[in-house]
């Protein structure tokens, strides 16, 4: 098991980007899941892949995020600087420009239907943008814009599972439905994580989207989720008006929260974002939101 810590930062920071040796390093609040986090300086972020699975995502933010940052009306993350592997620590690594502003799952937010129309724009200018040479949904994104059978069998056993817990007979007809369509446009880009904890905001109002790991070309259906895991009400109906989407691409939206949902609310993933409770929550809210 490897350890990530201040020691290992400090070493890996110190060897391979000495101009930067002498700056204080503490670990961020909140640092994510998928990568640990920590303060270099005042004025930027390592950011270390806690697992072989998203190691991968590394080199592809390198590659694409400045390439997208220039056409976004909101910040993104700035890559300075790509680490290597060492005996200590077995994959790439990256330092960043540090982005100010709390998570949306820890913040107050002064306007939510102001909120939806920011992120709606913000998402709207992402798939706008020339996708050639982008990567293909795969185990990268962790199959993020491509179809969503591939987590059929798995979807119908959290149902199972959760079978005294929630409408499983609404579960499994909310899912099947959305099977029952694809992607029938031109692939665009797709964030592939847009949850409150990859939003930040600033005295009260949306000011930058982060963690592009899962970052690929295809179905934007899985960006939709937020609809369900922040917006409600008004704010939930103002981020469906202003997105130009068919029934069929809200229903596979639908899926993919519900698939999220349903397996952490099954324990068959270590993800825990979301406790059970707010798991079932919203579970219940996609449930009822036909």
């Amino acid at each position: 098991m490897i350890i990530i810590n201040e020691k290992l930062v400090h070493t890996l920071v110190s060897t391979q980007f000495p101009q930067w040796k002498d700056l204080p390093i503490r670990p961020v609040n909140m640092g994510g899941w998928d990568n640990k986090t920590f303060h270099l300086g005042e004025d930027m972020l390592v950011r270390m892949p806690s697992a072989a699975e998203y190691a991968t995502q590394v080199e592809k933010e390198h590659q694409w995020l400045s390439k997208l940052r220039p056409f976004l009306p909101l910040q993104i993350p700035v890559p300075l600087a790509m680490g290597k592997a060492t005996e200590d620590y077995p994959w790439k690594w990256s330092i960043y420009r540090w982005l100010p502003g709390n998570s949306a799952a820890s913040s107050t937010i002064t306007d939510m239907c102001d909120f939806a129309i920011h992120l709606a724009q913000f998402l709207i200018a992402l798939q706008r943008i020339n996708p050639t040479g982008g990567p293909l949904p795969g185990p990268h994104s962790f199959y993020r814009g491509g179809n969503l059978s591939t987590y059929d069998s798995q979807t119908r056993q959290a149902i199972t599972l959760l079978k005294d817990n929630i409408n499983s007979d609404s579960a499994t007809k909310v899912w099947e439905k959305a099977l029952t369509s694809t992607w029938q446009n031109s692939p665009v880009w797709v964030h592939g994580d847009i949850s409150p904890g990859n939003l930040l905001v600033e005295n009260g109002h949306l000011s930058a989207v982060i963690d592009f790991g899962q970052l690929v070309v295809g179905d934007p259906a899985c960006d939709l989720s937020i609809a369900w895991t922040l917006f409600s009400g008004e704010s939930r109906e103002t981020f469906y008006a202003i997105l130009p989407f068919d029934k069929d691409t809200w229903a596979r939206a639908r899926g993919w929260t519900l698939w999220k949902f349903l397996i952490v609310a099954a324990g068959l993933t270590s993800w825990n974002a979301f406790n059970v409770a707010q798991a079932l929550r919203i579970i219940d809210e996609v449930i009822n939101d036909g």
